[in-house]
């Protein structure tokens, strides 16, 4: 019986379930609210895929401009207490975007406020993420790490269902601002339960460096380390043309499917279950080996998904095909993470996970600014096709890069 089978699961930590919990409910929330603020900005600009973009891209864009910051504090202060300041922020954050919505200002000015609010929403999301994934690794044993961190993406990653399920009812029956109070609720429970936690944990920051010295000495970490620093690139390929659909999907219910905000909801709660499935099944894994094999089949399944999504003839077909994308995409990324975390030393884990949140983050806010505008000249439909054909492509080029090859099969 090896040590993973002798300790049970990372469940068996009362750090690790609060952290879990914690997560589950602050994600559910953001799942929630993309939904809820793309199809209200979708709605107030009769229908335009470009602000639904610019208001993803400023949720998005602080993992690019702000996580370098939040990575070194990350390393620098308490991570739980940090944790729970950001959740603190964004129950502020969508109280009052449920406001707004009940507010009598023009559609103008709502426009602004949902880019500005999207933009202090992405930051605090940034600062959470860098805190919390640096924190996990400190709440269980290492031999348990692949366990804990595959638990941790599915609540990242189911509560793509759960978000979007708790507020479809709220889109259909109710209005709007309530979805976002509930989004509030969510955070409230994510708050106390990362207050709960007694694990104290920081980095280590050498007092000879300043903010940049210390940030490059992370940026290095990554760049010399070749397992790394392909895995990372491969990974921004990945969220660049597979995973950068949001500012899609409106258009998708609407148009393809005449579903409109509760198609999108729909759609994205396919993806939590598929994703949700994909991240249990991995826990259950323990072999390297294993998990290698798996890695590289994700990554094609993950360039199949989107095709077999635009090419849905109904609602229902596409609903199955997000549950795929779900179930190939959340399967990738949970193991990029276990690669990057099971090699990295904890002393700079906030500024390899903030480094690594940029290259993903970045690629991800662009492409859908692009695939926004992109789609009244080219159409969701071949945006997403093409990037599913091109990353197929890229993963199958991958085979020859030496690094990835050792992991794909096995003998790294």
């Amino acid at each position: 019986m090896n040590k993973v089978a002798k300790q049970g699961t990372a469940f068996h930590y009362r750090d690790f379930r609060l952290l879990w919990t914690a997560t589950m409910f602050s994600s559910a929330s953001a799942w929630a609210l993309i939904v809820a603020r793309g199809w209200l900005m979708y709605e107030i600009t009769d229908g335009s895929s470009a602000w639904v973009a610019i208001v993803t891209f400023s949720a998005m864009i602080p993992r690019v401009l702000i996580t370098p910051i939040f990575g070194y504090l990350s390393d620098k202060l308490d991570r739980k207490r940090f944790l729970a300041f950001m959740f603190a922020i964004n129950i502020i954050h969508n109280i009052f975007l449920g406001i707004l919505v009940t507010t009598d200002v023009s559609d103008g000015v709502k426009i602004l406020f949902l880019a500005v609010l999207a933009f202090i929403n992405g930051s605090a999301r940034a600062a959470q993420t860098s805190a919390s994934e640096s924190l996990l690794p400190n709440l269980i044993p290492k031999e348990l790490l692949l366990n804990g961190i595959a638990w941790n993406q599915a609540a990242l990653h189911g509560s793509r269902l759960f978000g979007p399920a708790a507020i479809a009812p709220l889109l259909s029956l109710f209005n709007l601002e309530w979805a976002f109070y509930l989004c509030s609720a969510f955070y409230v429970i994510s708050l106390i339960a990362s207050l709960l936690i007694s694990t104290v944990s920081t980095g280590v920051i050498s007092k000879n460096l300043n903010f940049f010295g210390n940030f490059i000495a992370g940026l290095n970490y990554v760049y010399k380390n070749q397992l790394l620093l392909v895995v990372v690139f491969l990974t921004f390929f990945h969220c660049g043309l597979t995973m950068s659909f949001e500012s899609l999907l409106p258009v998708l219910s609407e148009k393809n499917f005449n579903a409109e905000g509760k198609g999108f909801s729909y759609l994205m709660m396919g993806v939590g279950a598929g994703s949700l499935l994909s991240v249990i099944t991995i826990s259950l894994i323990t072999k390297l080996k294993i998990n290698g094999y798996i890695y590289f089949a994700f990554g094609l399944l993950s360039g199949i998904a989107p095709i077999m999504l635009v090419k849905s003839p109904n609602l229902n077909y596409a609903i199955f095909s997000s549950f795929i994308i779900g179930i190939s995409q959340a399967g990738f990324m949970t193991l990029a993470h276990t690669i990057i975390q099971s090699n990295t030393l904890d002393e700079v884990r906030g500024r390899v996970g903030a480094i690594y949140s940029v290259h993903i983050g970045g690629i991800m806010a662009i492409a859908n600014l692009f695939n926004g505008f992109l789609d009244k000249s080219l159409g969701a439909v071949n945006l997403l096709l093409w990037g599913g054909i091109a990353f197929i492509i890229i993963m199958l080029l991958s085979v020859k890069e030496f690094n990835l090859n050792k992991l794909y099969f096995g003998k790294w």
